[in-house]
């Protein structure tokens, strides 16, 4: 393989009835990074049919190049026709980097591509950045510079592994939704818009949608929740999680949960922070309960502000936070919650 003709940051800007995800604009953030270190830029992959307009929004958000391809058979996501898409522009453009996100669609998207593609892939990543390979230089080993590497949590998130894939192109990875930051919008920012068919050809992999059916989630996203109050293992109970609730909605946030809650059935994954649950950034974070154990960190440590309630003084919890309070949580919540009702006048 000639890694030479390899060049470039793809992103595959996902979209859903025709409307950007913002996983999109958030790999575009860091692929802009990317592209800085490797001295290049950044193509947006946009995948669909009447979709062309969303161009101008990706161009927006920091895109150089936007390739559209629009065709009736990728109207409404299907494993194939988009795998064809994406291969065709890979094998036609060659990327150095393309980025997929893990989302539903991303996490079956990606594997098949890179598969088909002849290359390999870094599932489900937190971290990405340019750097050598091997980290450290090795007897009788050449070490490759600008490769992309790849951090992402393994062994159910009891450690983190940073992969690279040196010998094969393009570099692929599906990259967390919330890890990355997406860059201001600008109105007007313009971008290339290319126009490719990759002549998609209906097989027997086909498959035949007859109905769609969409059910609206009772849940609220976590991700775009500018305050969360956030319960562990030392809650207690399921019950106590009332508290945390009742703290919640004086201050019109949400309330998530750490690993240990899920695993114990107090509380739904979906609700879940930490590298096995979703990456969070809320303007205020409350950590209710939680030891701070790293895999949970790494989900909420960019929060703005982190209050830490635990009865153990040396839970490594009060290392990232803000403001912390030692003591018993049944009797702090609850008092917490009543002065921020008697200070908001409910």
């Amino acid at each position: 393989m000639n890694l030479e003709a390899y060049k470039g940051v793809y992103v595959y800007a996902q979209q859903v009835d025709n409307e950007l995800s913002s996983i999109a604009f958030e790999m575009i953030g860091k692929g802009k990074e990317l592209a800085k270190d490797l001295d290049t830029d950044v193509t947006a992959v946009l995948l669909g049919h009447n979709v062309k307009e969303l161009a101008t929004e990706l161009a927006e958000y920091g895109a150089d190049r936007v390739i559209v391809v629009d065709d009736p058979e990728l109207e409404v996501y299907r494993t194939e026709p988009y795998a064809q898409a994406l291969s065709a522009v890979i094998n036609e453009y060659k990327p150095d980097v393309m980025l997929v996100g893990a989302t539903a669609i991303g996490r079956d998207l990606g594997p098949t591509v890179s598969a088909r593609v002849k290359t390999g892939l870094t599932a489900d990543c937190t971290s990405l950045e340019i750097g050598d390979f091997p980290l450290n230089p090795l007897p009788g080993k050449e070490q490759k510079h600008n490769q992309l590497l790849m951090t992402r949590p393994a062994f159910g998130g009891n450690t983190i592994a940073t992969i690279a894939c040196p010998d094969n192109r393009p570099q692929m990875a599906t990259v967390r939704p919330g890890v990355m930051q997406k860059l201001e919008r600008e109105p007007g920012r313009t971008a290339e818009i290319i126009d490719y068919n990759p002549g998609l050809i209906p097989n027997h992999k086909y498959v035949e949608i007859l109905n769609v059916v969409k059910q609206a989630k009772t849940t609220e996203n976590i991700m775009d929740a500018k305050i969360l109050v956030s319960g562990g293992r030392g809650v207690g109970c399921e019950e106590n999680f009332q508290m945390l609730q009742d703290l919640a909605d004086v201050l019109g946030g949400t309330v998530s949960c750490s690993r240990a809650v899920v695993e114990n059935g107090w509380k739904p994954q979906d609700v879940q922070v930490g590298q096995t649950g979703k990456t969070v950034r809320p303007n205020v974070y409350f950590a209710i309960g939680i030891s701070g154990a790293i895999q949970h960190v790494a989900g909420m440590e960019e929060s703005d502000i982190i209050i830490a309630i635990n009865k153990d003084e040396d839970a490594p919890i009060f290392d990232v936070a803000d403001y912390g309070i030692v003591g018993d949580l049944t009797k702090i919540v609850p008092a917490l919650t009543q002065r921020l009702k008697n200070a908001l006048g409910q």
